[in-house]
C-alpha cells in the first residue's frame, strides 16, 4: 500500500509539473503575441525594411534682375528591376527578344562599353533576378529623355523595369562670375559664400521613402510609403550681372598683366548699401586666375593711405585743424624715435597745407598731425575709430567676414610709434569692405549703410522674407566736416598734386577717392620681398554719387608697377567709365510709333515690360490700377499696358507669355510645369479658370 501511494504521489507531481510548464508556455505566448507583439514585429520589420532619405530640391540663387546665378540641374541614376512581371512572364520572352537592341542603344549613347559587354551585364542581372540593377549613374536630362525611348525602357516601369532615381548637381550658369560670393555647397564639406550663409533656406526639408529588403540583400521601394520632400527656397541677390561682369573683366586685365597675387573689386550702391558686384581673383599655380577666395570680405590687412580719411575725420570733427593750416613734410622723410617715416613717393616739398598733404598722400604730414594732436591721449583718436566702426564687423550677410585688428595702448605690441603708423594705415588691419563702407558714408551725405547682398528669400516666386537697407550710423560727422571731406577726396582726383590726377584726366564725370600703397609682410620672409598692396577707393559722380567702389590688388614681389594710382585706380576708372556709359539715358523716340509684332502679342510681367520700354524710349500707357501682369494691346502711337487678371486659386491664362513669365506664374501657384517648344505660349493642358490642385502637372506648348 505504501508503494502504491509513493507511485501515485510521483505521478501527480509530474502531472502538476507538466501543467505548470504548459501554463508558463501559454502565458509567454500571450505576452509575446499580445503585449509585446508590436515591439517584436517592429524588430522583425527593421531587419527587412528601412527608410532612406529623399533629398529636397535645393533653391536657386538669382541676380537682382532675375538672371540665374546658381541652380540645381537634374541628373538620373538608371536602374532596372529584373524581377518585374513584364520581364519574367512567358520565360522572359520580352526581355530576351529586346536585350540585344537595348545593349546596342546603351553602347551607342554612352560609348563606354561595347554592346556585348552591356548584354553580358544585363543577362547576368536578369538571371539573378536583380531587383535594383544599376545601368548608369548620373546621366543628364536630355539623355534621360532619349533613354526612355530605348527598347524595354519604352514599356515603362511596370513592364520594362525602368527605375530612374533623380539626383541633383549644383551649377553656376555664369561660371566664374561672382563664383566665390555665390559660394560652394557640397555634402560633408566646408561650404562658403551665400550657399553657406543661406543654407537653411536653400536646403528645404528632406523626405523619406520606405525600402523593403528582398532576396540577395537588395532593397526596393514600397509603394505608398513615401513622404515627399519640400523644396528649398530661392535667394534673390543685389548682384547685377552686368556690373559684376564689368568689375571682373577690369580686375582681370590688371591682375593678369601685372602678375599680381590676388585682387578684389567691390561696387556698392551709395544710398542703400546694396552690393552690386564683388569680384575676387587669385593667381593659381599654373598662372591662371580664379575666384579662389573672398579677398574683399574674408581678409584683413594693413590698408595703407586709404586709412588717412579716418584721421582727417578725427582732426576736423575735434576742430583741431583747418584744411588751410600747414604742416612740414621734410621732403618725405621724418624720424620718430628710432623709426623713420617715409612717403610712398619722394616729395620735394617742405611746408604744405593739410589739404595738399592729404591729396599728395604724404605719410610724413599725416603722421606728424596724429602725433602732434593725439600722442598725449591716443584714446581720443581711437574713440573716433570706434565711432566709425572700423574696429568691428560691417554685418554683411555673408559668412566668413574677417575681424579688424586695431591696437590700443593696452595692446602688448603698442609702442611709442604705433599711433603715427596707425594714422597712415599701418599696424592696423581691416577688410576692403570695411574701408568701402566708410567712404560710402561720405558719399551718402554722412549716413553709413550696412552693406548687404541679399534682397529677398522667395518661394515659388513669392517673397517670404525681404531685406531692406539698414542704417549703421545716421551721421559720421557734421555737415561742415562732411563738405570738407568731400572736397579732399575730389582734390585727390582733380588737383595738380592729387595722386590720382593723371588717371582721371578726360573723364566725362567727376570722381572722388583716395589712393593707398602699403608695404605688406610675406610671412616669415617679412618685408624683404617688397610686396605692395595697391588700393583705390571712392565714388562717382562726385556731385550726386550713385556708386562707391574699392579696388585692392596685392602685387607680386618686386613688381615694377605697384602704386595705388598705377595699379588700382585704373581698374576703378574702367569700372566707372562703363557704368557711367550704361547710365546714359537714350533720347525718347519722336513721331509716330508702330509697335513691333512681338510686343503686340506677348504678355508678361508689368515691371519688366516697363523696364524694356523705358530703356528703348518707347512711349506707353500704364494701367490705372497697377497689377503684377500685363497684356499689351496695339495702338498707333504707344504701347497700352492693360492689366492681365490672375484670379487667386484658379489656373492662370499664360497664353502669349514668354517661358520665364509663364513658369513664374504657374510655379508660384504650386503647379509642376512641363515645357515643349520655344517662343511664346500657344496652348496649356489645363484650361484657364480651372481650380488649382497644388502639385498638379500642366503642360505648356510654345511656338
Amino acid at each position: 500500500m505504501e508503494v502504491k501511494k509513493d507511485i501515485l504521489w510521483r505521478v501527480y507531481l509530474c502531472f502538476l509539473g507538466m501543467m505548470a510548464f504548459g501554463l508558463f508556455i501559454l502565458s509567454r505566448v500571450f505576452i509575446i503575441q499580445d503585449i509585446q507583439g508590436k515591439y517584436w514585429k517592429s524588430m522583425a520589420d527593421s531587419l527587412h525594411t528601412r527608410y532612406v532619405t529623399i533629398e529636397a530640391g535645393r533653391g536657386n540663387i538669382y541676380s537682382d534682375n532675375g538672371s540665374m546665378l546658381c541652380t540645381s540641374i537634374p541628373f538620373f541614376n538608371i536602374r532596372m528591376d529584373m524581377g518585374e512581371d513584364g520581364l519574367r512572364e512567358k520565360d522572359g520572352r520580352v526581355f530576351l527578344d529586346q536585350v540585344d537592341s537595348l545593349s546596342d542603344c546603351l553602347a551607342a549613347m554612352f560609348m563606354d562599353k561595347s554592346a556585348g559587354q552591356y548584354k553580358k551585364e544585363l543577362m547576368g542581372a536578369w538571371n539573378r533576378g536583380d531587383r535594383y540593377f544599376l545601368v548608369k549613374r548620373e546621366i543628364p536630362f536630355a539623355e534621360f529623355q532619349k533613354l526612355k525611348e530605348f527598347p524595354l525602357f519604352r514599356l515603362g516601369p511596370d513592364q520594362g523595369g525602368l527605375i530612374a532615381e533623380p539626383v541633383e548637381k549644383r551649377i553656376n550658369p555664369f561660371r566664374l562670375l561672382a563664383n566665390r560670393t555665390i559660394g560652394l555647397w557640397r555634402e560633408n564639406a566646408q561650404n562658403v559664400g551665400l550657399e553657406a550663409t543661406y543654407n537653411k533656406d536653400l536646403s528645404g526639408v528632406t523626405g523619406r521613402r520606405l525600402m523593403r529588403r528582398i532576396a540577395g540583400g537588395t532593397f526596393i521601394p514600397v509603394d505608398g510609403y513615401q513622404i515627399d520632400p519640400e523644396n528649398g527656397k530661392d535667394i534673390v541677390t543685389n548682384l547685377d550681372v552686368n556690373i559684376q561682369d564689368i568689375a571682373e573683366n577690369a580686375l582681370y586685365q590688371m591682375v593678369s598683366s601685372n602678375e599680381a597675387q590676388h585682387g578684389t573689386c567691390i561696387v556698392m550702391e551709395v544710398k542703400t548699401g546694396k552690393i552690386r558686384a564683388i569680384a575676387n581673383l587669385g593667381r593659381q599655380p599654373d598662372g591662371s586666375y580664379a575666384e579662389d577666395y573672398n579677398y574683399g570680405v574674408g581678409v584683413s590687412a594693413e590698408p595703407g593711405s586709404v586709412f588717412k580719411l579716418a584721421l582727417m575725420i578725427s582732426l576736423l570733427q575735434d576742430k583741431l585743424v583747418s584744411l588751410q593750416d600747414t604742416v612740414y613734410i621734410a621732403n618725405g622723410s621724418w624720424k620718430f624715435g628710432k623709426r623713420t617715416m617715409y612717403d610712398a613717393e619722394s616729395h620735394n616739398h617742405g611746408m604744405v597745407t593739410i589739404k595738399q598733404a592729404f591729396e599728395m598722400s604724404s605719410n610724413v604730414g599725416m603722421s606728424k598731425l596724429a602725433y602732434r594732436y593725439y600722442d598725449r591721449d591716443p584714446y581720443k583718436y581711437l574713440h573716433h575709430i570706434h565711432l566709425l566702426r572700423l574696429d568691428t564687423l560691417t554685418g554683411v550677410d555673408l559668412a566668413g567676414e574677417a575681424w579688424p585688428v586695431v591696437k590700443s595702448p593696452k595692446s602688448r605690441t603698442w609702442s611709442a610709434t604705433s599711433l603715427p603708423w596707425m594714422s597712415v594705415g599701418y599696424e592696423v588691419q581691416v577688410t576692403p569692405l570695411q574701408i568701402l563702407t566708410l567712404y560710402n558714408a561720405v558719399a551718402n551725405g554722412g549716413t553709413m549703410m550696412r552693406p548687404y547682398l541679399v534682397s529677398a528669400v522667395t518661394s515659388y516666386g513669392k517673397p517670404v522674407q525681404e531685406f531692406e537697407p539698414r542704417v549703421l550710423i545716421p551721421r559720421i560727422c557734421s555737415d561742415t566736416v562732411l563738405a570738407e571731406l568731400r572736397g579732399l577726396l575730389e582734390g585727390v582726383v582733380k588737383d595738380p598734386v592729387g595722386t590720382a590726377n593723371k588717371v582721371f584726366t578726360g573723364a566725362p564725370y567727376q570722381a572722388a577717392g583716395k589712393t593707398g600703397t602699403a608695404l605688406v609682410a610675406n610671412g616669415s620672409h617679412g618685408y624683404g620681398e617688397k610686396i605692395y598692396q595697391a588700393t583705390f577707393v571712392g565714388y562717382f559722380p562726385a556731385d550726386d554719387p550713385v556708386y562707391s567702389c574699392i579696388v585692392v590688388i596685392k602685387n607680386k614681389p618686386h613688381a615694377a608697377k605697384y602704386y595705388g594710382a598705377s595699379v588700382a585706380a585704373p581698374v576703378f576708372r574702367q569700372v566707372a567709365d562703363r557704368l557711367y556709359a550704361l547710365g546714359m539715358q537714350q533720347a525718347p523716340v519722336q513721331g509716330n510709333f508702330r509697335m513691333d509684332s512681338a510686343l503686340e502679342s506677348k504678355s508678361g510681367s508689368l515691371s519688366r515690360e516697363e523696364l524694356v520700354l523705358n530703356r528703348l524710349g518707347i512711349p506707353y500707357s500704364a494701367p490705372a490700377f497697377p497689377a503684377p501682369w500685363t497684356n499689351p494691346s496695339p495702338s498707333p502711337t504707344r504701347v497700352v499696358l492693360g492689366p492681365k487678371a490672375t484670379p487667386a486659386g484658379m489656373v492662370p491664362n499664360v497664353a502669349g507669355m514668354g517661358l520665364k513669365d509663364a513658369l513664374q506664374l504657374l510655379e508660384q501657384d504650386g503647379l509642376e510645369v512641363e515645357v515643349a517648344g520655344t517662343g511664346k505660349v500657344i496652348a496649356q493642358s489645363i484650361p484657364p479658370g480651372d481650380p488649382i490642385a497644388k502639385g498638379s502637372h500642366i503642360r505648356i506648348n510654345l511656338d
